[in-house]
């Protein structure tokens, strides 16, 4: 069979040049022989007996699966009750769960736009931000990053009769936080909606994790949507979009990724219910996570790294190029620490680098390993500022 005959040879050779470029990805298995300082596990509860009893309770009440779309059979009396929990823990009028934070994006976005209506998004918002954006049939303005001045313009600018702008609370790799409190001014004096993806916010920043929506003061503000995850801080599986009443009816009506998706399974609404008591019981927790945050920053800052500092939980190492990025992710590894390795396309071209994740379990001894591991990778690819 010719090359051009044979439908899988674009595959390889697309591969092959992934492979050259240090861009191919590889499914690795979960290991516990290493820290993980790599995962979403924000507060440590992905191995919590108490949500291990939750999630069993939810089972053998329910079932393992919610057998049909919510709007169907997949609505239990669980769910209803994570609806109203997730609302009412970050201050919003009512909530609606989704089976993963990926298609609560996509449902808010689309369900929530169309051709009468601007949709204005960070470029640095998260993949299914970007993908619900170019599912919208919305024209979309992509803004530079934070830059509030281009967000004003583009509402300004618009012949849309309706705007709604869209951005990550704490961006994903970077680590850092939007201005929600200035783009919550400019989207309610444009007459426009602010949707809010509080996915890697959610459990971390604000009054007892409560998120950074309710940290900026714009909790239960009906013009603001928030869209979250729940496999992160709450250590379960699924998503949610909070906001007014009318924006929850609409989605029930309308969001696609709602109506035509098998409810999130009981076992896994189950596991989040019992994290939100964990998390109510002991408000703490976030901080601890932040701390440690703070405390892998500098590890990183007094190798001579290039980092940031971190706004919630995220601490990027900037190594630049993606086989230099690969190499430092094999050092932790030889130091028994997993860390995140993202390259291009997640990452601008040149800003490959180690993203580390902060856990409020984390111990001193695990620091110590990283602190080991990051000072080798400044040595062995020269990338230390103090050279």
């Amino acid at each position: 069979m010719n090359a051009a005959a044979d439908p899988l040879a674009r595959f390889r050779d697309a591969a092959a040049r992934r492979d050259a470029a240090g861009l191919r990805r590889t499914l690795r298995p979960r290991s516990r022989d290493l820290i993980d300082l790599a995962s979403n596990d924000y507060l440590g509860l992905s191995d919590d007996p108490r949500l291990a009893a939750g999630a069993a309770a939810a089972a053998r009440a329910f079932g393992t699966c919610s057998t049909g779309s919510r709007l169907v059979t997949g609505t239990t009396e669980l769910h209803t009750e994570l609806d109203r929990r997730l609302a009412a823990f970050t201050g919003a009028a009512a909530g609606l769960v989704f089976s993963s934070g990926f298609l609560a994006n996509l449902g808010a976005v689309t369900a929530l736009s169309g051709p009468d209506v601007l949709v204005v998004s960070d470029q640095a918002n998260h993949a299914s931000i970007v993908d619900a954006c170019r599912l919208s049939r919305s024209r979309v303005a992509i803004v530079p990053h934070r830059d509030t001045a281009a967000v004003a313009e583009a509402l300004a600018d618009r012949d849309e009769d309706h705007a709604i702008v869209v951005t990550d609370a704490v961006f994903s790799v970077d680590g850092d936080v939007a201005p929600l409190a200035d783009l919550h001014a400019l989207a309610r004096s444009h007459g426009a909606l602010l949707v809010i993806d509080e996915a890697h916010a959610l459990g971390v920043v604000g009054a007892g994790g409560r998120g950074a929506a309710h940290a900026a003061g714009l909790a239960g503000e009906p013009d603001v949507v928030l869209t979250l995850t729940l496999s992160k801080s709450l250590a379960s599986q699924g998503g949610a979009v909070l906001g007014a009443p009318e924006v929850i009816d609409a989605l029930v009506d309308t969001a696609r990724s709602f109506i035509f998706d098998t409810g999130l399974n009981p076992p896994a609404v189950g596991a989040a219910l019992a994290a939100l008591d964990v998390l109510e019981a002991d408000p703490g927790l976030p901080a601890r996570a932040r701390a440690v945050a703070r405390r892998m920053t500098r590890l990183a800052a007094d190798s001579g790294l290039e980092t940031a500092e971190p706004a919630a939980a995220v601490v990027p190492v900037y190594l630049g190029e993606p086989h230099t990025a690969l190499r430092g992710a094999g050092i932790c590894a030889d130091h028994g620490v997993r860390v995140g390795c993202f390259r291009p396309p997640s990452v601008p071209k040149g800003r490959a680098c180690l993203r580390l994740t902060a856990r409020a379990t984390v111990d001193e001894a695990d620091l110590t390993s990283l602190g080991d591991a990051l000072a080798e990778i400044a040595r062995a690819t020269g990338r230390s500022l103090h050279a």
